[in-house]
């Protein structure tokens, strides 16, 4: 109990939203059969919760080994990305995260959770913005920092690595679907997927 109650509403509340909605965005694009998921309600509307032990315990290690990150204002972006077999993205749902840690236990917890809650509604109806992935694609969770920490801030910390991932060479075609803004955060969700003039992977 201590623990929870030094932390930042805005920052556990934000952690809490992304594991929900990157489960609603695996469970969009289809990666696993429906019955991989169960319905339940989180900010009183129905949402999907991962069944298998391996891939709810993957979503809830990374998104709750960012907490710390986010508490002290250094993520800049989450991404959920879908790879092909050569390991180069097909489409990133990209949430970008601007959050004023000094802002403390002001925050009327319900407004908050009031407007995040709109986001996991326009993305349960968002599947037409997507494209249709093959069906050997992988998917992995990226958080871009604004600045790199130091020295670790926790045990669930650790859990995050450097990535290798490939990088589109053109700036990326942008869809957005929901923003708010407000104090103390503010929160972008869009898709990208790479330009019409991408260079195509050599055979």
């Amino acid at each position: 109990m201590d623990s929870k109650s030094n932390q930042s509403p805005t920052a556990r509340i934000l952690v809490e939203f992304l594991e929900v909605a990157i489960t609603s965005v695996v469970f969009l694009k289809g990666v696993y059969p429906s019955d991989a998921f169960e319905r339940r309600r989180y900010m009183n509307i129905v949402v999907q919760r991962a069944r298998h032990p391996q891939l709810r315990d993957y979503i809830h290690s990374a998104v709750s080994g960012l907490l710390p990150f986010i508490e002290k204002g250094l993520v800049e972006r989450v991404a959920v990305i879908f790879f092909n077999t050569d390991n180069i993205p097909l489409e990133r749902f990209i949430f970008k995260l601007a959050t004023d840690p000094s802002y403390g236990s002001k925050v009327e917890e319900g407004d908050l959770e009031f407007s995040l809650r709109s986001f996991l509604v326009k993305l349960s109806v968002s599947e037409g913005l997507t494209k249709v992935l093959p069906r050997d694609c992988r998917w992995e969770i990226t958080a871009y920092f604004r600045s790199l920490p130091r020295v670790s801030i926790s045990k669930d910390a650790d859990l995050w690595i450097p990535t290798d991932t490939k990088q589109w060479q053109q700036p990326p075609l942008i869809t957005p679907i929901k923003s708010m803004s407000s104090e103390p955060l503010s929160v972008q969700l869009y898709l990208e997927h790479p330009s019409l003039s991408e260079p195509k992977p050599q055979e």
